[in-house]
């Protein structure tokens, strides 16, 4: 599918087990569309649902033409679901949005606007506020950390809800990685850009399916994916350790002379001294080790040349090839 309009929008949606929002959702993003006069498509992009959520959004296709739906064999995690629908898409600037109205439909026509005055990259930050719970807290820490080991500019309150111009969606398809960072090679990416506060709305219905589990695995794919410095500190740790090893080492010779020719000084027993000493050393052998696990494991998944998702039905036409790499 393809359009010549020049602002033709689509907007992509990855699905996972959000029956309850996905009618009220359609509603509060066609309006939002609507009052941006322009032409657009709606991609809702299955999860791997477990609910109703792909019945309904049949249903919706069937009722409107405009929406159109993906269903992908497996849960492919949220960023292989938006790069599937990216994919799929077809219009001059493409946003992605969550399927659980807290990225505020409200604000596109204000993304449609920025767009229109020239910026290929709108992206969206969540408004700071006071009161922070351990979970704020961590992601704080993680964009910080993430920004000064990648030399990205991210910031806390970044999301997945923004609008690319056709030219950076054709980009970012051409990129192999499996495992995609979509904020952090956006970022990466360059283009024009421009940002844009908004107040993150309530969760009418259900619970948010980013467990902790997936929060630190997505954090490990974004600093892994964008920086090699834990690489290179442990090569800066160990030759640390190697040279107060080496230092150790002369001092206990010189010592273990000492007390040989009968010059008052006597060894020190360091029984206990060995024990930690060996302790720690094999623990940062360890630690190191797995850093280079997760580098090795990740370059081992990418030369596997699996592909990002697996769409199982959908809405589009057996003449629409796509591919399924990202």
């Amino acid at each position: 599918m393809t359009s010549n309009i020049s602002n033709f929008v689509s907007v992509v949606f990855p699905i996972y087990d959000e029956e309850d929002n996905i009618e009220l959702l359609y509603d509060q993003v066609t309006k939002a569309l609507e009052q941006s006069d322009s032409a657009y498509e709606l991609i809702f992009v299955d999860n791997g649902s477990t609910d109703r959520s792909l019945e309904l959004i049949k249903g919706l296709s069937r009722e409107d033409t405009a929406v159109k739906y993906l269903s992908l064999s497996r849960n492919f995690g949220h960023q292989g679901a938006l790069v599937a629908g990216m994919a799929y898409s077809s219009g001059s600037a493409v946003i992605t949005m969550d399927g659980d109205l807290q990225h505020p439909p409200s604000l596109i026509p204000k993304m449609i606007t920025k767009w229109k005055q020239g910026y290929d990259v709108v992206v969206t930050t969540k408004k700071l506020v006071r009161s922070a719970g351990v979970k704020t807290l961590q992601v704080r820490l993680f964009y910080k950390i993430l920004s000064a080991l990648s030399g990205l500019k991210l910031s806390f309150g970044q999301s997945d809800f923004r609008l690319l111009d056709r030219i950076v969606v054709n980009a970012l398809m051409k990129i192999p990685e499996y495992r995609k960072f979509l904020r952090g090679t956006v970022e990466w990416m360059g283009f024009n850009q421009t940002s844009i506060e908004y107040d993150v709305g309530l969760r009418l219905n259900g619970s948010s399916k980013f467990s902790y589990k997936s929060m630190v695995s997505f954090a490990l794919d974004g600093i892994l994916a964008f920086s090699n410095l834990p690489l290179r500190w442990f090569l800066a740790i160990g030759t640390a350790i190697a040279m107060t090893s080496l230092i150790y080492t002369a001092v206990v010779i010189v010592i273990g002379f000492m007390s040989l020719f009968g010059l008052g000084v006597k060894l020190p027993p360091g029984w206990a001294t060995l024990a930690a000493t060996v302790a720690f050393f094999g623990g940062v052998q360890l630690i190191a080790i797995g850093v280079l696990g997760e580098y090795l494991g990740r370059t081992y998944e990418q030369t596997k040349g699996r592909p990002v998702y697996i769409v199982r039905e959908s809405s589009y036409t057996a003449q629409d090839n796509y591919s399924t790499n990202g």
